[in-house]
């Protein structure tokens, strides 16, 4: 061990351990020796740059997630949409469902009672109160009131006392209306709650229909009705009349009968009128001719057979108009016209048909009832002018 150790130094072994400790350095190491900066600013600016480096892909992988979770999510609306009900709300309705839900807005119930008499034939209408009204002023109330009215007599209207800012009036109003049994069945009993403005146009809240004859009036009723929407139009029925249509080209000889008429308008206070026909018949737009039946007291379902012949040469049958009009008596003031129809070549519907069947079918009367039609309606058809005659040959 001795000798080992304390031996003469080989000069071989020297040489090779200086070749090994001072052998090229690395391409590493030879860039950061060219670079003119001290070892720890190198350490901190490669710190740095993985810093920003790992950030950077933290983001990527982020972004990336948010995307994938926002497909997922659309993916399970539509699916939710298209099979359970759990995302339908956030579709956007149809126009149509938008309206029906407009007029299916709440506006509110109304409390009436019926009563109809047999030996008296009246009808007695209580108005009770009303509840949860849809409010139509600002302030959040209404000031309502109610109309009531039958349609088989729409000239006699009742009115409640106006309720000042309340949305649950209580009225305790009775209202009396004379009619007969026979007509109970064919009238629908309306109630209109409004909303009262002093200085503007009375807005409608709602309003119930009731077809009589869907009524037992065996006993006393009174009960709760759900407010609609009020009917935008209403056709009042005017009633109907029959007559009979005959014309003979030979001698030029049209005969209208009057035979009857029904269901006609009530204008007078009893309930009832004193109906009489007006027959006319212009030409070219012009009042030509013109004939009445005799007046009938204290009906609305009268029976007349009255006839009347016109000369109408054949050459100007295609430019007559027939005019039948219904009109109302009244001793005290002005006859009221209750309704009117008209045939001929300028007619439509059963009016025209009736026309036709009779110019088809000559020296036949053709017998049809007809429906009573308003005036403003006819008039405005006709377009009639002022009256003329015909000249008089050898005048």
């Amino acid at each position: 061990m001795s000798g080992i150790t304390g031996g003469p130094t080989n000069p071989n072994s020297t040489t090779a351990t200086t070749v090994l400790t001072t052998a090229a350095p690395s391409f590493i190491e030879g860039l950061i020796n060219k670079i003119p900066l001290p070892r720890w600013a190198l350490i901190a600016i490669a710190i740095a740059a993985g810093l920003l480096l790992l950030l950077f892909l933290i983001c990527i992988i982020k972004c990336c997630c948010c995307r994938k979770k926002h497909k997922k999510k659309e993916k399970l609306n539509l699916v939710s949409i298209n099979g359970s009900s759990t995302t339908a709300s956030l579709v956007q309705p149809d126009t149509e469902d938008i309206e029906c839900s407009l007029e299916d807005e709440k506006r509110g119930q109304l409390q009436y009672s019926l009563e109809y008499d047999f030996r008296s034939q009246e009808l007695k209408v209580g108005v009770k109160q009303a509840a949860n009204l849809k409010a139509m002023d600002s302030g959040g109330t209404s000031d309502p009131y109610v109309i009531v009215y039958l349609t088989s007599d729409m000239r006699k209207k009742y009115e409640t006392k106006v309720y000042r800012k309340t949305l649950n009036p209580v009225f305790n109003d009775s209202f009396v209306f004379q009619i007969p049994q026979a007509d109970v069945a064919e009238s629908t009993l309306v109630m209109q709650v409004y909303d009262f403005n002093r200085f503007s146009k009375h807005d409608i809240i709602g309003e119930m229909r009731l077809p009589l004859g869907d009524v037992d009036f065996q006993h006393v009723i009174e009960q709760w009705h759900e407010l609609t929407a009020a009917s935008k139009t209403e056709q009042e029925r005017l009633g109907e009349i029959c007559f009979s249509l005959r014309y003979v080209p030979s001698t030029s000889k049209l005969t209208v009968v009057i035979l009857e008429a029904k269901k006609l308008k009530r204008m007078d206070a009893h309930g009832l009128s004193d109906p009489y026909v007006k027959v006319q018949l212009t030409l070219n737009k012009k009042k030509w001719k013109k004939k009445k039946t005799s007046i009938k007291k204290n009906t609305l379902s009268p029976y007349f057979n009255e006839a009347f012949v016109f000369e109408v040469p054949f050459s100007l049958i295609q430019n007559i108009d027939l005019v039948i009009s219904v009109w109302d008596h009244d001793k005290m003031s002005k006859d009221d016209q209750m309704g009117k129809v008209f045939l001929g070549c300028r007619a439509t519907g059963n009016q025209l048909r009736h026309w036709s069947d009779m110019l088809a079918n000559p020296r036949r009367p053709v017998a049809q009832w007809h429906s009573l039609q308003p005036v403003e309606d006819v008039d405005k058809t006709l377009g009639l002018k002022s009256r003329f005659k015909l000249p008089i040959p050898g005048s």
